[in-house]
């Protein structure tokens, strides 16, 4: 029978260091001369970015709430190939998803809905025989994910981590395949929005090498090979995420640079098999926004990270201002909709001017103020959106305000914290906190071309 090879590496919790470990783990196959795929559960874009900067492939995010179990499958087909075996990182705890009632959008019903085999990453700190109560109690707690071996973190010794494998083998009837030492000065740092995009950190190559060293040395690769087989799944290909070489009948602009850099690959490519060129451009740089473009995407990033030299960048602010008050079709995320308003205030009360297209002002907050998944419906004649409802998720620590008494909002947007309207519209512009996955809903992006293509032909 055909096998293919595919691995989760889940973790017990937020914070055992499955990133450390996945990323180690890439680098460890790329050194053993592997093709190495990479995929993230759950809407998270920072992740993702650290595989691709080590795999050197384009890693993708399987996302079993915004998406169905078709698009899912699709996904994992089409970033696989090529492959010579596929690492899909968990979010969260293994059982923790968008309910405290189901597996809905956990890691583990990634796992099962790929068949794949898993890891489970477990912190076994100041811990010794008590790890195997805690991979026993993941084995029993649901009968679906297939638990394959266990990789022990933060442990003090060599002799420490015989006491882990000799507890959790003999209780729980896996291997423990490996470690990784605490205090190794690996941690990869953190701030307000996660782990530090790669592409903002520069080059990263001397980190993956360490990571790898690291995990050849007490983690078995072999043996993780070995566990990570599983057999082909069986796929409906619909081409929703494939460039069809359709031909292109508009152009639209795309801001990619450190500070705008959250996009999902899929939706670039829905874009682009519904017959768009995606023309790329940097704010960062203070480029103009290329010509004869006939929408534009702005999503999200680290506009804030980056708010002083966006402030003085006029050039950029200058053309984008101009072309979407002539009724450039724009869709704005996050990031984007901070860039789109009057300015944004840092947490340190400094103020800094961005475009202007909308009336209002970002200001960062010390805390979160947005978190979760969200159903979306359009509002205000939301022409992308019209009559439609898709999925998403917000996580940011800004908010806006706006000295408008009726606010023409976007959208208005579906949590586990109740409805509320969000967002702003103006012009051409659909603009809000929300990250879509167009994924959930193909007919926006058709929405989207279609309102391009009548801005193209007004131009002419």
């Amino acid at each position: 029978m055909l096998v293919t090879k595919r691995v989760v590496i889940a973790g017990t919790g937020s914070g055992v260091g499955k990133t450390t470990i996945t990323i180690g783990i890439m680098a460890a196959l790329k050194q053993s001369g592997l093709i190495v795929q990479g995929f993230k559960c759950g809407p998270d874009y920072i992740d993702p970015s650290y595989h691709s900067a080590v795999t050197k492939r384009v890693s993708r995010n399987l996302d079993s709430w915004m998406l169905s179990q078709e698009s899912i499958l699709e996904i994992y087909k089409n970033g696989s190939q090529g492959a010579d075996i596929s690492v899909i990182e968990g979010v969260m705890g293994f059982f923790d998803g968008k309910s405290p009632e189901t597996n809905e959008g956990s890691t583990a019903e990634i796992s099962m809905l790929t068949k794949s085999p898993v890891l489970l990453v477990v912190n076994c700190e100041s811990m010794a025989r008590s790890a195997a109560a805690i991979v026993k109690g993941f084995q029993l707690f649901s009968e679906g994910p297939n638990i394959v071996g266990v990789i022990a973190n933060k442990v003090g010794s060599e002799g420490h981590f015989q006491l882990i494998k000799k507890a959790i083998e003999q209780e729980c009837n896996v291997p423990v395949i490996g470690y990784l030492k605490r205090e190794q000065d690996i941690e990869i740092p953190e701030r307000q929005l996660g782990l530090i995009s790669s592409i903002e950190r520069g080059e990263l190559d001397s980190l993956f090498d360490r990571l790898g060293e690291l995990v050849h040395k007490t983690i078995d690769i072999e043996k993780l090979f070995e566990l990570a087989t599983a057999e082909p799944l069986k796929v409906n290909n619909k081409n929703l995420f494939v460039n069809t070489k359709k031909e292109q009948i508009v152009k639209i602009a795309v801001a990619k640079d450190k500070a705008f850099n959250f996009y999902y690959p899929e939706n670039l490519e829905m874009l682009e098999a519904k017959g768009a060129k995606i023309v790329y451009f940097s704010p960062l740089d203070n480029e103009d926004l290329p010509e004869d473009v006939d929408g534009l995407y702005l999503a999200g990033g680290f506009p804030e990270e980056f708010a002083y030299e966006l402030a003085r960048n006029t050039k950029t602010k200058r053309s984008v201002k101009a072309a979407v008050e002539r009724g450039l079709p724009t869709l704005a995320e996050c990031g984007g909709f901070m860039y789109l308003t009057e300015s944004i205030e840092t947490t340190e009360k400094k103020k800094y001017p961005m475009v202007g297209v909308i009336p209002g002002s970002i200001q960062m907050q010390p805390s979160l103020v947005a978190l979760g998944y969200r159903e979306i419906t359009g509002q205000n004649g939301n022409f992308i959106l019209k009559d439609l409802n898709a999925k998403g998720h917000e996580f940011h620590y800004a908010s806006f305000q706006s000295a408008e008494e009726n606010v023409p909002y976007s959208y208005q947007t579906k949590g586990l914290q109740g409805v509320k309207n969000e967002g702003y519209l103006i012009h051409n512009v659909v603009a809000g906190f929300t990250h879509f996955h167009f994924g959930s809903c193909s007919e926006m992006v058709e929405n989207l071309i279609e309102k391009c293509i009548e801005h193209k032909n007004s131009r002419r």
